[in-house]
């Protein structure tokens, strides 16, 4: 019998709403802090009861929740958390803890308005990775757009407005046709439930017409080439908090939402697009490494770095195997967790030198050795280093994807080369070599402080966590991503549970 907390996820979901009409309501910046960071802190506590509670094997929906929304037109507030989206749910609480302890130290600007909506913005996350009812995914994968439009336009940098302004236009204009392609399928099955859509074939005509729409939709979030280029300018006006969760969990809801509906509810049209969609990701994995290799501020070589890495998720999505689209999970976790943390450690570095160019750096590792050394395992869980978390996904991912069309796994594979080109070129930019500005000199640079940290701590265990031991995750995501391949037998390669034992280091020696 499953462990069970009544409304366990509707807890996890609104509670950092509630958490920010109380940051609204409270006086002092003090108080403010302190119940901003105690819920996101208490929300990330409760939704480890999902793993408390977690039934391995069990492929289904587990936690589900399911109440009378608007039944005259069918709606249900219907929530559900499988192997595919639990760590999803599980990045976006961990990460919101850190982004607002980060904003408690260095905003100081209107922060009980800035803290209101890091939690509001963690409400439509979670509901988003919850919701199996298309209205109701609709209304929070569209509420997200708010506090991130309002975070970057208030608390930017100097283009805020820009491109605040080009990410909400972009994102709002591809899940406007995204809700007629909604509408659209209801009208051929009478319902918005997933569950149930799930059950009833849609007619060639639609699926090819409704996955296009849900694609251009995801593919901007994602966001996959060439519809990446509003993600730039987003990333680099952001504040650090904003940085972090927008690469850390937004960019998932793209890759997240294609796999939970494009390839269940349309899998004639996810067989037909899927060679057009893998030639546009491995594009964006070459053109997104590239173009990072040529950046001289640091938030846009992440920001780039992001495009390529995001690539490898498509890519093993649309191979359409277990290997590749399990790895495509982890992967969405992995580039959350190292991304997440280095634009964590950039932030670090701009509040202590209020500028983000790499040729006002150089030979940090003399003057603030910790700091440098913590940048240095950051760059190489994102470059894919062996050990480390980013391997898993990505060796998955090739994998997979060899199996399906070896071509487009050798031009992904040049990618990883290429990541590590670009990350180390901008360690060595960094840290290495002599210290030519007075501003870094032993003395003038504090090292990281304790309890910065802790900031950083939870995401440099998870590297090895993930890195030594996938099979702890594998293990609950590949029932889910098997059901899922096996009731799609238009679209199913291989159904061969991927098994990394050897990367865990049992068998490395063979």
């Amino acid at each position: 019998m499953q462990f069970s907390v009544p409304y366990l996820l509707s807890i996890i979901t609104f509670l950092p709403l509630l958490g920010a009409a109380a940051v609204l309501l409270l006086k002092g910046d003090g108080p403010r802090r302190a119940m901003a960071l105690g819920v996101s802190t208490v929300t990330f506590l409760l939704s480890l009861l999902l793993l408390v509670g977690w039934q391995d094997g069990n492929a289904g929906m587990q936690f589900e929740e399911m109440a009378p929304w608007l039944p005259a037109v069918g709606l249900t507030y219907h929530l559900g958390v499988d192997g595919i989206s639990l760590f999803l749910v599980l990045l976006t609480t961990l990460l919101s803890p850190i982004a607002i302890a980060f904003s408690n130290r260095f905003v100081h600007n209107k922060l009980g308005a800035f803290l209101a909506l890091m939690l509001v913005l963690e409400t439509a996350m979670i509901g988003t990775f919850l919701a199996l009812d298309l209205i109701l995914f609709f209304v929070f994968f569209e509420f997200s757009l708010i506090p991130m439009y309002f975070l970057i336009g208030e608390w930017g940098s100097q283009n805020r407005v820009y491109a605040a302004l080009k990410f909400f236009l972009y994102t709002f204009a591809g899940s406007a046709v995204m809700l007629i392609a909604i509408l659209v399928v209801y009208a051929n099955t009478g319902t918005f439930d997933l569950m149930q859509i799930q059950n009833v074939p849609l007619s060639s005509n639609v699926q090819m017409w409704a996955f296009l729409a849900f694609t251009l939709a995801f593919a901007i979030k994602v966001p996959l080439f060439p519809f990446h280029t509003w993600l730039p300018d987003a990333h680099v006006q952001a504040p650090t908090a904003g940085s972090i969760i927008l690469a850390g969990v937004l960019l998932k809801m793209g890759s997240y939402g294609y796999l939970r509906f494009n390839i269940p509810l349309f899998p004639e049209a996810a067989a037909t697009f899927a060679p057009w969609i893998a030639t546009l990701a491995v594009i964006g994995i070459i053109y997104g490494a590239l173009t990072a290799l040529t950046q001289k501020d640091m938030k846009s070589l992440v920001a780039y770095s992001s495009v390529a890495h995001m690539g490898f998720v498509m890519l093993g999505l649309v191979a359409l195997n277990q290997q590749s689209v399990s790895g495509s999970v982890l992967q969405m976790v992995n580039h959350g967790v190292s991304t997440g943390a280095l634009f964590l450690m950039v932030g670090l570095l701009y509040e202590r030198r209020h500028t983000r160019l790499l040729e006002d750096f150089g030979g940090l590792w003399k003057s603030i050795p910790v700091y440098s050394f913590l940048f240095l395992v950051v760059a190489m869980s994102s470059a894919g280093l062996p050990g480390l978390n980013g391997f898993v996904g990505e060796f998955a991912i090739l994998l997979g994807a060899y199996t399906w069309n070896p071509l487009f796994a050798v031009i992904g594979a040049a990618g990883v080369i290429l990541a590590a080109w670009y990350l180390l070129t901008a360690f060595r930019k960094m840290a290495q070599g002599k210290i030519t500005k007075p501003e870094n000199e032993v003395g003038r640079i504090q090292d990281i402080r304790p309890v910065e940290f802790l900031m950083v701590l939870p995401l440099l265990l998870l590297f090895l966590i993930i890195g030594l031991f996938p099979n702890l995750f594998f293990d609950k995501i590949n029932p889910s991503v098997t059901a899922l391949l096996e009731n799609q037998p238009a679209v199913t390669r291989s159904l061969e549970p991927v098994a990394l034992d050897s990367i865990a280091g049992e068998d490395l020696s063979k």
